[in-house]
């Protein structure tokens, strides 16, 4: 009966307790062991219960106090997030410190921040920064080039987009830095960057992510229109596309002859002309007596005329220069595979239906136009309607309406709600298994006493007939033995009465009585 009773007691301080204390949600997490302390600290100040989970990394509060707390904790500038930053000079004492000093601070201060920056990204959840500064030596016209090291530990995988906007932020935050200076390394040893460019462009992006991505980008949109017409879930989309990653520089020059345009005309003519005497020269005719006369107005006359042109022209000249850059889509590949639809017969049975060919040829056309078919450059697209190996997806389920959609309770209050109802089916579970049984159990041996020991029942009994003082009784002593004996009659058969009902009604402990009484020594 002790233990029982010790139990119980246990048990309904467990509930009570239980039901009573105050809901814990999560007031921060990934916590390093230095803001763990601070913030316990602060709590323990505060008076705030709170749990701990994961070595420290895990802090629950009660949900009432959740904002306030947060509050409370930024304004003292918890959590730090791990590493130094800029706070490092707020306690500095400046006029004893070197310049030496003062430049490791600065480095100290510039890596924590940057760490606290690098960590707020998703899927990070720590991260080590180290950054290399050289001094520029003396009398040198060369400056070194600053590099960084990041070390990530992340949650899953990070994505290609994500390692370079780390690559691009610390690079904008550190005078002089490249982001191909940048390598970054996750816990494993992985090298996510490796600080070189030869297989990027200019934005940083290789070929291969290149396509990828565009991959990707054409693979959502057809699976999304698809899956609008048969379902969702019910189709599967795979396509492949052929890059050509060769830069082309190609420079063309185009003359144009029936566009002539007059640029200068010049133009020049020249004539003369010349006249000699013959007397000099010995004729026959000079020599006949009736030419004696003309011999001196004979002349000869001698002319010439000449005349230049000159006109330049212009000729209509196109100079062309292509640059095609690399990652020129030569031809793309779609292969669409969609289930059919799943109807019920009239013994209620579902049962698979292909779809017609005039779907599945509409389907194709929505295909061809999501990715830009073009027959040209030889763009394939296959869509085929198979029976898929798994079993249809069930409906989805209704948004809550009525008083869940009404209060909008979340998960974490559902719970609380399922806790509350075992622990009351518990509760009374033990009521009317444990207690009940038991509180029976100890009204019945009560009359159980009672028929082992009658003696003081018939002194009660008979206490009332004696009470008329000992002159009735020294007077009428047959008398009061008769009376005595009526009593000790009554009280037995009403002993026997009492006995027989409560046998009736617990033949076990009845038997159990009879049993102790057999074993018991004469």
């Amino acid at each position: 009966m002790v233990a029982v009773t010790m139990a119980l007691l246990g048990f309904f301080a467990f509930v009570i307790m239980r039901v009573t204390a105050p809901q814990m949600i999560t007031l921060y997490t990934d916590l390093s062991y230095d803001d763990s302390s601070a913030v316990i600290k602060e709590l323990d100040r505060q008076a705030i219960p709170y749990e701990m989970k994961n070595d420290g990394a895990v802090i629950m509060v009660p949900k009432d106090r959740v904002t306030k707390l947060r509050m409370k904790l930024a304004e003292s500038g918890l959590p730090k997030g791990g590493g130094v930053g800029y706070e490092i000079f707020d306690k500095s004492d400046t006029l004893g410190s070197t310049s030496f000093v003062q430049n490791v601070n600065h480095l100290r201060a510039l890596e924590g921040e940057l760490t606290r920056t690098i960590k707020s990204i998703d899927r990070i959840q720590a991260v080590r920064v180290h950054l290399v500064l050289p001094e520029r030596p003396l009398f040198s016209r060369e400056k070194p080039e600053p590099s960084a090291a990041i070390v990530v530990r992340v949650r899953g995988a990070l994505e290609p987009q994500q390692v370079r906007a780390i690559r691009h932020i610390v690079a904008s935050s550190v005078n002089g830095l490249k982001a191909q200076r940048v390598s970054i390394v996750d816990e494993t040893g992985q090298l996510l960057a490796n600080g070189s460019s030869d297989e990027a462009g200019l934005d940083g992006v290789t070929g291969d992510e290149r396509r990828s991505a565009y991959e990707n980008r054409m693979r959502n949109q057809v699976e999304a229109i698809v899956s609008s017409v048969v379902g969702a879930g019910r189709a599967r989309v795979q396509l492949s596309a052929d890059f050509d990653y060769n830069k082309i520089t190609q420079t063309s020059d185009k003359f144009d002859p029936e566009g002539r345009v007059l640029r200068s005309s010049q133009s020049r003519e020249e004539s003369s002309s010349t006249a000699e005497a013959r007397d000099g020269q010995v004729t026959v005719n000079n020599e006949l007596p009736g030419n004696q006369g003309q011999g001196g107005a004979n002349a000869a006359k001698d002319q010439s005329k000449k005349s230049e042109e000159i006109n330049n022209y212009e000729i209509s000249r196109v100079t062309k220069t292509e640059v095609t850059e690399a990652g020129r889509v030569n031809r793309v590949s779609v292969a669409v595979l969609v289930d059919g639809s799943y109807n019920k017969n009239d013994k209620g049975e579902t049962v698979y239906v292909p779809r017609p060919k005039e779907e599945l040829d509409r389907i194709a056309t929505l295909v061809r136009s999501a990715i830009g078919f073009d027959q040209k450059r030889g763009d394939q697209v296959e869509v085929v309607n198979l029976k898929f190996a798994e079993a249809p997806s069930t409906m989805p389920l209704a948004e809550p309406a009525g008083l869940l959609g009404m209060f909008q309770f979340t998960k974490d209050d559902l719970m609380y709600f399922i806790e509350l109802g075992v622990m009351l089916v518990l509760g009374i579970v033990v009521v009317f298994m444990v207690i009940r049984p038991l509180v029976k159990r100890v009204l019945a041996s009560e009359p159980i006493k009672s028929l082992t020991d009658p003696m003081p029942e018939l002194a009660e009994l008979g206490a009332p007939q004696s009470a008329g003082g000992p002159q009735q009784i020294g007077s009428n002593a047959t008398a009061q033995m008769i009376d005595v004996a009526q009593v000790q009659g009554q009280v037995h058969a009403q002993s026997v009465h009492r006995v027989g009902e409560l046998a009736d009604r617990n033949p076990n402990e009845t038997a159990a009585v009879i049993r102790q009484w057999l074993t018991e020594p004469a």
